[in-house]
């Protein structure tokens, strides 16, 4: 990513279009008109399947939209924004690249799973010892596919492709890794404010625990399938097998627990990603990648700098 493209040897618009801010604003406008279209056609056709004799109530399309429309619109807006990433997303910037690239996917992929699956077992287990959470009954297996497509691969592929495929990576183009990183960390925390149950307190740990964590997977492998990987496995693991409230939202798996204890070791009613316990081990894991990123060689200087020492060599 050091290697810039000489600015002489392109066209004046094609270096407008590479700048970081101009390329972050037409990555975002074609990813909302995506999910718009998207949004549109499952309109259209619950319009035309459910006979409704008024207009549905936001309420009543939500509904909907979390029931038997759940896996078509999950995978519609999966395939439209795939699609205008191809199309437009992965040839902007100064280092146009396409985080969605097969080569390494699986491995990626897997390696996010499993990250995932045992970083949450592991905050579980340590608030067992801890005397915070307990199972008290069994669960069911009723509520797997709406918590696999709800909480786990749409949130897992919608806030990856926004918050590292396009924040951070054009914002990293812009001021740099350490940039990015926090930038998008504090924007993370924010998007999750106004989550059930949720505090400044809760917004900050998420800050922390989850946005240096994927920021740092996505500084790692640099594409999107780790960071996917992992916070649908972080978010199904949390609610699905341990029944954890996922960021507020309360959810029942395959077994029937409750937490309880001082807010900052249980997380209280928003679950533990709001306590301590997450957000020392995730944390700690986040640097964990980090350290790996910086040791690779993947620490990216700002806009600006680039530009300085590229000058020498212009002249």
């Amino acid at each position: 990513m050091d290697q810039l493209v000489a600015t002489d040897a392109r066209p004046t618009w094609r270096r407008v279009v590479a700048f970081p801010v101009v390329s972050l604003i037409i990555a975002l406008l074609a990813l909302t008109a995506a999910t718009f279209a998207a949004e549109a056609i499952i309109g259209l056709v619950i319009g035309l399947r459910e006979h409704f004799n008024h207009t549905p109530t936001k309420q009543e399309f939500l509904t909907l939209m979390q029931g038997p429309y759940l896996i078509p619109s999950t995978l519609l807006e999966i395939v439209f924004c795939v699609v205008a990433y191809k199309l437009i997303v992965r040839h902007l910037g100064e280092w146009p690249r396409d985080d969605f690239r097969l080569q390494g996917a699986a491995r990626d992929g897997a390696h996010g799973l499993l990250a995932g699956f045992l970083i949450f077992s592991i905050i579980v287990g340590v608030a067992a010892i801890l005397g915070v959470y307990h199972i008290v009954a069994g669960g069911t297996w009723a509520s797997f596919v709406t918590i696999l497509f709800s909480m786990g691969i749409g949130p897992g592929f919608r806030e990856e492709l926004w918050f590292r495929g396009v924040l951070f990576r054009f914002g990293e183009e812009l001021g740099g890794s350490w940039f990015a990183l926090i930038v998008t960390s504090a924007l993370f925390g924010l998007a999750h404010i106004r989550n059930h149950d949720a505090t400044w307190i809760s917004s900050f740990f998420i800050a922390v625990e989850a946005g240096l964590l994927r920021g740092a997977v996505y500084m790692l492998t640099r594409n999107l399938w780790m960071c996917m990987g992992f916070h649908a496995a972080w978010n199904v693991t949390q609610g699905f097998i341990w029944d954890v409230p996922v960021s507020g939202f309360d959810v029942h798996g395959v077994v029937t627990a409750k937490l309880d204890g001082p807010v900052l070791l249980s997380g209280g009613p928003f679950g533990l990603e709001a306590s301590l316990i997450a957000f020392v081990c995730a944390t700690a894991l986040g640097l964990f990648y980090l350290k790996k990123a910086i040791d690779r060689g993947h620490l990216e200087p700002p806009w600006w700098v680039r530009r300085r020492r590229l000058e020498p060599a212009q002249a």
